[in-house]
């Protein structure tokens, strides 16, 4: 008898369960679909004022959302002769992928150098890079601009001056790399040593190819810094606008000139600016995810 009721109960008390958990999902996805909405909110708005007419009505902030006319007139004065933004657009771009190409080759070897060799003074370097990683990167600002200024990296020479900058200590970022190459096999290195091959065709030839995600993961990051960067690239290019960056070129459009007059094409530089990383996201999402995910399992 107690065994038929609770075989009579077993369906019921599945179907309460399933249902709890419907429940939950969908309060889960209302709640991620609110967080959502309030997120791009400020995309939203930036992609229509940049829409907004710059002739027909006011180039400043206004207090309605939706343009009452639609115009290219913003992007069209973007791409024409009296303003730098194509300039600054490709310096900007320039920047990054040579960054993303260097800091990628040094990351990923740093972390494999700490993954697989066993040296002396290993441990020691780790627990270095790990204190000194403690220090916001802006104390050594003043250092670095005279460092660069005697060397002729400043202003006309702002550009091959940040990509120092931004790649000479890229190597203590090796955090993520690291963790994904420990969990590759060892033996799979020990193998292709006892057949002859020296650690740099290991390295090239078996643990890069099963090493795609943590490759697109770091040429990422290494990309999205220099592009978002406005610290830096602002006072290396100090003075010299055909050195800026475009974070640099459009603040300077705000402090510099009409504010009010420049707010719409402001708007539009940001949608602009925008549009190479989130292709970029878009594109590589799986393997960021799987990188990210990947470098966090060890250490």
């Amino acid at each position: 008898m107690t065994q038929t009721n609770r075989s009579s109960r077993a369906p019921g008390s599945e179907m309460s369960l399933s249902k709890h958990e419907r429940n939950t999902n969908t309060a889960i996805y209302i709640v991620l679909s609110v967080i959502s909405a309030i997120w791009l909110l400020p995309f939203i708005f930036l992609v229509l004022q940049s829409f907004r007419s710059y002739l027909t009505e006011n180039g400043g902030m206004v207090n309605y959302l939706i343009p009452k006319k639609f115009s290219l007139d913003n992007y069209q004065f973007l791409f024409s002769s009296e303003c730098n933004f194509f300039t600054w657009y490709l310096n900007t771009l320039e920047i990054a992928a040579i960054c993303a190409v260097l800091q990628t080759m040094i990351v990923l070897s740093v972390s494999y150098a700490l993954s697989r060799m066993r040296f002396r003074g290993r441990r020691l370097i780790m627990n270095l890079i790990l204190v000194l990683g403690m220090f916001p990167g802006f104390l050594t600002m003043i250092c670095l601009y005279f460092l660069l200024r005697t060397l002729g990296l400043t202003q006309e020479g702002a550009i091959p001056g940040l990509i120092l900058v931004y790649v000479a200590s890229s190597g203590m970022g090796y955090y993520i790399s690291k963790g994904f190459f420990d969990t590759i096999p060892k033996s799979l290195d020990e193998s292709a040593r006892i057949d002859g091959a020296t650690r740099f065709q290991v390295f090239l030839s078996i643990i890069m190819p099963l090493s795609k995600p943590i490759v697109i993961y770091t040429a990422l990051m290494a990309f999205m810094a220099p592009w978002a960067d406005y610290v830096y690239a602002s006072y290396v290019a100090f003075g010299k606008p055909d050195s800026f960056n475009v974070a640099v070129g459009l603040f300077r459009w705000m402090v510099t000139k009409d504010y009010q007059g420049y707010f719409t094409r402001f708007c539009a530089g940001g949608v602009l600016v925008s549009v190479p990383i989130t292709a970029l996201f878009l594109v590589l999402q799986r393997y960021y995810v799987e990188g990210v995910t990947g470098g966090a399992v060890k250490g």
